[in-house]
């Protein structure tokens, strides 16, 4: 399969465009002393949109992005975007790792120089890995077609192994990453040699009850909280995507708040915002979203992930005999060791003391440094 080399270089036309929706902007209402009890904090994101309107810049984030060896490549039809960045030390190995939602593959920015070169780091120098790091279809530079983790799964695998020659690699993500990891451990076990996640799988309300320890249904019982709580954009997701995507992809304020949100919401609810990502991260990941037009795509996704749920079950679903190291952060939800096993085959759990559902983003170092022990075994 071809391989070419890609650099992102947005049309100055979309950044006037943008400038001009920015400045132009319709503000709503807002309930008096909101802070985020209502969603996005009203402080934060006009705070944030007046940063992004008068000193954020694009070109040298662009600039940034670009230092790291990017390439394109077509697989049953469908381009992916991936950074391929080799990894330094005798012997590196093979790491495919996966985002999520709202995030992007800049969800690893931090962690690339640590897992490639440990020894300029402070990190042990005799773990490096050759970094994999795609962007899912639907999202960002990857072609804007959605579809379920076990398809993405296959094209994963044929990118590592058929396009890049990696016979036998490592898989690590979240969120949506480690929904893909597990379907590729599941499809391809003689690949796959060991996998990494921050989460394993949630409760859906189908489990036999019976079954469950008490740990587990306490966490079942939180989850069904959750849901009803927080959930209601993974609903509109799953079910009518389409209705969403009109708003969210006219209007870049509109996007950024439905974005900013959920990383409020999933690091763990910070006073302040900018202890946990600058507004130039939360920015930059929202301009992946504008500038490529892929928000109703990668919202699309939880709807081809909810049919095929229902409609005949996915790998990604299934338990994973596969090797699988996990780690819990404490924006994460609380899993217990036996939920944990009921879905993995668990060789290492750790519960990590900061950092939340974008632990790559939020922790890199304690991220990367688990990584390297996990996989180091092997």
């Amino acid at each position: 399969m071809t391989v070419t080399p890609f650099k992102i270089e947005v049309p100055q036309t979309v950044l006037d465009d943008l400038a001009a929706r920015l400045k132009n902007t319709r503000w709503t209402d807002e309930p008096a002393n909101a802070g985020w009890s209502y969603g996005t904090n009203p402080t934060y994101l006009r705070a944030l949109v007046d940063y992004w309107q008068t000193r954020y810049d694009w070109r040298k984030q662009e600039a940034a992005l670009n230092a790291f060896p990017q390439f394109k490549t077509v697989i049953d039809g469908i381009n992916i975007h991936f950074l391929h960045v080799k990894g330094k030390g005798a012997n590196p190995k093979p790491l495919l790792l996966t985002h999520g939602w709202p995030d992007s593959f800049y969800r690893f920015y931090k962690v690339i120089p640590m897992l490639t070169d440990p020894a300029a780091h402070g990190l042990d120098p005799k773990t490096s890995f050759d970094l994999i790091i795609p962007s899912i279809p639907g999202f960002g530079f990857s072609d804007r077609i959605a579809q379920n983790s076990d398809k993405t799964a296959v094209l994963w695998a044929k990118l590592m192994t058929d396009t890049l020659g990696y016979k036998t690699f490592f898989a690590a993500g979240g969120d949506i990453g480690s929904t893909i990891s597990k379907s590729l451990a599941n499809q391809y076990p003689s690949n796959v040699t060991a996998i990494h996640l921050t989460d394993v799988g949630y409760p859906t309300g189908m489990e036999n009850w019976s079954t469950m320890s008490a740990a587990e249904q306490e966490f079942g019982k939180f989850i069904q909280h959750w849901w009803y709580s927080e959930g209601a954009y993974a609903m509109l997701q799953s079910t009518k995507p389409q209705t969403l995507g009109y708003s969210l992809n006219d209007s870049p304020v509109g996007l950024a708040s439905w974005i900013v949100e959920k990383l409020h919401g999933w690091s763990g609810r910070p006073e302040d915002m900018d202890s946990h990502f600058t507004k130039d991260e939360v920015i930059t990941n929202v301009m992946i979203y504008w500038t490529t037009q892929t928000i109703n795509t990668s919202a699309r996704t939880y709807a081809e992930e909810a049919r095929a749920a229902w409609s005949g079950g996915l790998r990604s679903q299934q338990h994973v005999e596969t090797p699988t190291g996990v780690a819990l952060f404490p924006g994460e939800a609380p899993f217990p060791d036996e939920w944990i096993n009921r879905m993995v085959n668990a060789q290492r759990i750790e519960r990590m003391s900061t950092g939340g559902h974008f632990a790559a983003w939020e922790a890199p170092e304690t991220w990367a440094k688990e990584l390297q022990t996990f996989f180091g075994k092997y």
